[in-house]
């Protein structure tokens, strides 16, 4: 999901006059397998195009800026409630969508969309602590802690060898989390507290990267990592299939860690309303969402899926938690103007300083 370059190539160029009907997707990178786009477009002979984002503010910087004419867009929790405030979404007709019963009750009438008047569970991640096991082991760092990504007193053991989000409501969150405050929170003190432990730690990191740090961690250039569940999943698979001599591990902090739903919501835009309804159900039918959890390892949100992901990730509690793990979660919420506002300060400071 998040951070994945895009690894299967099925963006697809304008259409000719005259030819199939094209939904446009507006998704994460690398968030849909080869094979179920070409069974959706089969089912519907249609064509399915996609532009990709690996950041919400990336995608709600977008769309700002006029971007139009997409069908669909796979927004996190709090993106969908910044765009239900805009009035950017299509109300959906939950007659057109019978597939909706597969959807697990928990991830039913979430928070930021009251009786999923405007949104469907599409998966889900953990924004966790990826590492190199070995070298973990080595040199005494706890992997169970936000401290790993924080403390001096373990980055000056990795220094050089470790990456972040570069993203702004992410970082946030963790360094709040390990100063036991809320990810939402709004306290100025308490987020000028959390900037301080971010530019404490700041220059023993190598980078801020959200794009290849997965790749990095899985060929050894980096060994601690602040990223996302499912491009751990990867890494550690992709270590695996090259044969490395470490391991790659994920764990979810001990302090908490952040729960990302991703969602299918249909932009007021798009053309192709008839088609974004029939992708909706087709998703939600659960063999697409299963191979995508297969895949990257992404979170699944839809019970009759899980008939078909691999027994060994189901099993995986950074993947699927359990529901004492759950407690230790929380979700973004969008900020008000001002907290946004005393944000993007903050975070301008922690980039140039």
């Amino acid at each position: 999901m998040r951070g994945l370059l895009c690894a299967v190539g099925f963006a697809l160029a304008p259409f000719a006059a005259g030819a199939e009907e094209v939904l446009r997707l507006f998704n994460w990178n690398n968030y849909i397998t080869e094979s179920s786009v070409k069974a959706f477009e089969r089912q519907c002979n249609c064509r399915l195009a996609q532009d990709y984002y690996a950041d919400n503010e990336e995608m709600l910087a977008k769309l700002a800026a006029g971007a139009t004419g997409y069908d669909l867009i796979v927004p996190t929790g709090n993106a969908v409630e910044a765009l239900i405030a805009s009035q950017r979404l299509r109300q959906l007709d939950h007659a057109k969508i019978p597939n909706l019963k597969n959807i697990k009750p928990e991830f039913l009438d979430p928070w930021f969309d009251p009786g999923n008047r405007h949104s469907v569970a599409y998966a889900y991640s953990l924004t966790i602590i990826g590492y190199n096991a070995e070298k973990m082991r080595e040199l005494g760092i706890p992997t169970d802690t936000w401290a790993a990504i924080f403390e001096p007193k373990y980055l000056e053991r990795v220094s050089g060898k470790v990456t972040v989000l570069d993203s702004q409501r992410e970082l946030f969150a963790a360094a709040l989390l390990y100063l036991g405050h809320s990810v939402n929170e709004t306290d100025e003190e308490k987020l000028k507290a959390a900037r301080d432990v971010i530019l404490r730690a700041k220059p023993y990191w190598a980078a801020f990267n959200a794009g290849s740090y997965f790749k990095e961690l899985a060929i050894g250039n980096i060994w601690l990592a602040h990223g996302y569940s499912n491009d751990f999943f990867t890494a550690q698979q992709d270590a695996r299939n090259a044969g490395r001599k470490f391991t790659i591990g994920f764990t979810t902090p001990k302090e908490g860690a952040v729960f990302a739903l991703d969602n299918l919501v249909m932009d007021k835009t798009g053309r192709q309303p008839a088609l974004a309804y029939q992708f909706i159900n087709f998703w939600l039918e659960g063999r697409a969402s299963a191979e995508i959890t297969n895949m990257i390892g992404a979170g699944n949100a839809n019970r009759v899926a899980m008939q078909w992901v691999k027994p060994e990730i189901a099993a995986n509690r950074n993947i699927f938690p359990d529901a004492t793990e759950f407690k230790r979660l929380q979700q973004l919420r969008d900020y008000d103007r001002r907290v946004r506002r005393l944000l993007n300060r903050l975070w301008v400071e922690v980039k140039v300083r």
